[in-house]
């Protein structure tokens, strides 16, 4: 088994990969260097949590799936009109998974079903 830093940056990696965006759009995001995104992601700079709730929220998972062996999700697909993606963009689509991760919870909470992303 990995250790928790390990697992935390071969998954941000993993997310930002099958996302497709780069390391240079993660880190105008979390309004840091690129190259803090290349250190964390080679697990030589350990995250902070506030910068671990803004990806969780981006990649509409919670913050524990981070520490998982693996991770998989069930993404929401949308389209953006844009010939690349700017910061605004990341935050609308942070939004938007907060909100499906919100329903998700509530849904548990009340005892409904899951919900399929």
């Amino acid at each position: 088994m990995r250790d928790t830093i390990t697992n935390i940056g071969e998954n941000i990696k993993a997310l930002r990969e099958q996302s497709g965006f780069t390391q240079t759009n993660l880190a105008k995001y979390l309004k840091v260097d690129q190259s803090l995104i290349s250190k964390i992601e080679k697990n030589e700079r350990p995250i902070t949590s506030d910068m671990l709730d803004k990806l969780a929220a981006l990649f509409g998972i919670t913050t524990e799936s981070f520490n998982r062996d693996s991770i998989t999700t069930n993404r929401i697909s949308f389209a953006l009109r844009a010939s690349e993606i700017n910061e605004d963009d990341l935050e609308t689509i942070s939004a938007i998974n907060m909100i499906a991760l919100n329903l998700r919870f509530m849904t548990q909470l009340l005892g409904g079903c899951s919900i399929d992303r």
